[in-house]
């Protein structure tokens, strides 16, 4: 099948990801009816596209079952427990912006800060005899981000979906997700806390270590030369 490259199956991020690659030559597009998960490559002999959710793109790289692959940083970062042997960055690629952040409701008056939120998550628990909920998806960006700022007596509950609402149906006090705009936070009567971002995440394409390069360094090589990247010996 050659150099086979990952791409997000469906939405806006497939659609961006064929523009970033059009724009440089390299033409992408699905084939056979929307149901089907297939597509062609052309500018770049001996590359295949091979469409899969952006949630198992990381997971393949990893895996060396694909070459390349196109999917956010916050994926890579949570899905691969020390991803910099896994893979290696290429090229930040200008869309899919979003941020890891931590919100809390509007009603905390007093709650800011990440320091606020440690004053609370102790006070919550003398209180209530167990840890305050924080719901998420990111349980090792956010364990990882909220024990280097020295937030303690909390505990994280698992979220795949509708993150938000977990407060509304009283199964955590606060969340961790990811948000561009805001806007559905504070549809839900959220605010994020005065402090860093998590994460700042993108669509990024990242390349696998582990995958077999020998067979297809000439594909490799002519597309870094089509996109303008530096073109890796250390890898092919």
């Amino acid at each position: 099948m050659g150099l086979k490259i990952g791409v997000p199956s469906k939405g806006r991020l497939m659609e961006q990801c064929f523009d970033w690659f059009g724009a440089r030559g390299v033409v992408m597009r699905r084939t056979g009816n929307e149901r089907e998960y297939s597509g062609a490559i052309d500018g770049v002999e001996g590359a295949a596209m091979v469409l899969l959710s952006a949630g198992e793109i990381p997971r393949e790289l990893a895996a060396g079952r694909i070459h390349l692959g196109v999917t956010g940083t916050d994926l890579v970062r949570e899905t691969l427990a020390d991803w910099r042997a896994a893979v290696l960055e290429l090229a930040e690629m200008g869309f899919g912006h979003a941020d890891l952040i931590i919100a809390v409701p509007e009603a905390w008056v007093d709650v800011e800060t990440l320091d606020d939120l440690d004053a609370a998550a102790a006070a919550f628990r003398a209180a209530h005899g167990f840890r305050l909920r924080i719901a998420t998806k990111y349980h090792r960006l956010v364990r990882d981000y909220l024990r280097a700022h020295g937030v303690a007596d909390y505990q994280l509950v698992d979220s795949q979906g509708a993150t938000e609402g977990t407060i509304r149906n009283l199964t955590a006090e606060a969340v961790a997700d990811i948000t561009s705009t805001g806007a559905t936070l504070r549809a839900n009567h959220l605010k994020i806390l005065n402090a860093p971002p998590v994460l700042r995440s993108q669509a990024t394409l990242f390349a696998a270590r582990s995958a077999d390069w020998a067979p297809v360094r000439a594909a490799a090589s002519a597309l870094m030369a089509r996109l303008g990247l530096p073109d890796d010996a250390g890898l092919w």
